[in-house]
Parts: C-alpha cells; sequence; structure tokens
C-alpha cells in the first residue's frame, strides 16, 4: 500500500471517542439490528457499544442502543417488557414465521367474528408456553439455530414460559388481524401469530412487525436513522451530544435517588459499604455525586448498609455486556 493510499485509509478511520448514553432507534425495515448498530456507532463515533434486544430485519420500532458506560444496561434492558403491533396474515405459513420465508403449509380460513376472536385472544393471554422458532439466534452447541434451518436441519426445542399482558385486536378481516402485544422478555411475536391462527383453525404468518416501546422509555423520544445520520453530517464537535442521546441513568427512572457527598462518592467508587439506607420497599437506588453525576447502582449490603450493585463510571470493574 503506498502511502497515499494508507493516508486515504486512515482518513475515512472514524475517530473513536469515548461516549455514554442510549439512543432509542427507529430502526427501518429491511436493516438487521447488529448492522443498524454498527452504523449509528460510526456516526457517533462511540468506541463501544451494544444493543438490548433483537429486532428481525423486516420488523420495525425501537431499538435501544447503549454507548459507553451504558452497555452495562443492556443485560438489564434485555430483561424488560416490550410492546409490539404486528399483522397477521390467516391462510399460509411460512418456515420463518413471517412474510420472508417461503410458504410451507396453507390452510382454509373460517370467518372471523368478534366474539370467536376475543375468546382467542383471551386464551392466549397470561402465562403461556411458547416453543421457540428454528429461524431465532438460540443457539444449540455454540450455532445458531437459523444456521441449521437454513441448512434444512431441525432440533428439538423444548417450550418457554412467557407473559402475555395485554393481547388485542386493532382490526380483523377474514384474511387479517393487526393486534398489539405487551409481552415479557422470551415472546416470539411471530409464534405468538402463529398460535393465533392455530386457535381460530387456520394458519399464518407475520407480514408486518413493529416494536412501539421497551420498558422504561416511551416512544416519544425514538429517533429515525436519517436523523442520526443528519446530525453526524454537520461535522459535531467532539464533545458535542445531541439531544437525542439519553443519560445512562435514563435506563433507572423508577429507582430511588440517593445524593452523596465527596467522601461517600469516592468511598463507593472505591466499593466500600456506605452508612446509609434505601427507602423501603426499594432493593435498588440510583448514586449521584456531588456534581449530579450518575455513579452507578447500590444495594443492601449484608449487615446493613449499601454497597455497589454496579458501577457506571470510567475505572469500573466487573463483566460486561456483549459489546462491538
Amino acid at each position: 500500500m503506498t502511502d497515499a493510499a494508507a493516508g486515504q485509509c486512515a482518513a475515512q478511520r472514524p475517530r473513536w471517542r469515548e461516549l455514554d448514553g442510549i439512543v432509542l432507534l427507529d430502526k427501518p425495515a429491511g436493516l438487521g439490528s447488529t448492522p443498524a448498530l454498527q452504523r449509528v456507532r460510526r456516526l457517533l463515533r462511540a468506541a463501544k457499544a451494544g444493543h438490548a434486544g433483537t429486532l428481525d430485519p423486516m420488523a420495525t420500532g425501537m431499538l435501544p442502543l447503549c454507548f459507553g458506560q451504558a452497555t452495562k444496561a443492556c443485560g438489564q434492558l434485555l430483561g424488560s417488557s416490550k410492546a409490539y403491533r404486528a399483522r397477521l396474515v390467516l391462510g399460509a405459513a411460512t418456515d420463518t414465521g413471517d412474510a420472508e420465508g417461503r410458504v410451507v403449509r396453507t390452510s382454509a380460513v373460517p370467518p372471523v367474528d368478534h366474539s370467536r376472536l376475543s375468546a382467542v385472544l383471551a386464551s392466549l393471554t397470561g402465562d403461556i408456553l411458547q416453543t421457540p422458532p428454528m429461524y431465532s439466534a438460540l443457539k444449540r452447541d455454540g450455532r445458531p439455530l437459523y444456521e441449521l434451518a437454513r441448512r434444512g436441519e431441525e432440533v428439538e426445542r423444548l417450550p418457554r414460559r412467557v407473559r402475555i399482558a395485554r393481547l388485542e385486536a386493532g382490526y380483523w378481516t377474514d384474511a387479517a388481524i393487526e393486534f398489539e402485544v405487551e409481552c415479557s422478555k422470551g415472546t416470539y411475536v411471530r409464534v405468538l401469530g402463529e398460535q393465533i391462527a392455530a386457535a381460530l383453525g387456520t394458519e399464518g404468518h407475520l407480514d408486518a412487525l413493529r416494536r412501539l416501546w421497551v420498558e422504561p422509555f416511551a416512544p416519544e423520544a425514538l429517533v429515525t436513522l436519517d436523523a442520526v445520520e443528519a446530525w453526524a453530517a454537520r461535522g459535531p464537535a467532539d464533545d458535542e451530544r445531541p439531544e437525542w442521546l439519553l443519560p445512562v441513568d435514563a435506563a433507572f427512572p423508577g429507582l430511588p435517588r440517593l445524593d452523596l457527598d465527596r467522601v461517600a462518592s469516592l468511598y463507593l467508587r472505591q466499593g466500600r459499604t456506605l452508612p446509609l439506607e434505601l427507602p423501603a420497599p426499594a432493593t435498588l437506588g440510583r448514586a449521584y455525586d456531588p456534581a449530579g453525576r450518575f455513579l452507578g447502582l447500590v444495594e443492601a449490603a449484608p449487615g446493613g448498609g449499601l454497597r455497589v450493585a454496579r458501577l457506571f463510571v470510567a475505572g469500573a470493574s466487573g463483566p460486561e455486556a456483549e459489546t462491538y
């Protein structure tokens, strides 16, 4: 490589920077979760990044992207409740459970009336069992199931218990049903669509899916990829933070706040137990230094006082979330 070519390659590489925060990306259809993360990471020039909850390429909607210290919150966000809006096409099943797959079965569609549909949705509300689909990121012997599925292989998957907190139909015809669902982690909306169709006496697959929100974030905070690209195109300064980059503690809005003095802040970062208590019945709290900077989460220590549950400041040790 010539010196000129090497210089050009170096100029094209982003100048990575330490950036902490959360972006609630309104993921567009056709883009995978990891490519979406990498694109936003490059635009923000963030040194460290991870996402909390995969969305299929066909799906749109809220994809929490965590940067810097916020990557430590990925695990908690993965366990959060979520809400979706989906469109279920009746009469045909695909190998993927959505419109990206090939049709593998067809069936006549019985008339769908209000009372029948309401009864079906009620029967699938609460704690239910789901068998994970072959086209999923779950792993068997270190390999994602979708890789096996693409080779025509199928392996046994044990049913898992998930919770459907709300399941309501928006509109329906004899050909399709639009529904909204609030559900626990681990819920496959594609499988839920198949379960609805089966209970109606037919086959089905999703041809549209949108994630409306991920607890604890409101949908109003969503930012489009176009908006991120427009911000980056302005050539912002290294210390500039876009208004849609949420602070790290936005992941924990429901926890009580503890404002520490200088000494207590130092002790907390050193891993010492503080002679403080959380208001009942809280088991975790958010700790801040005298400047109002979020330090991390604290919990009750054995024998009394508070100790670090997780630090969210530079220099903190402990296992990290998967990052890219």
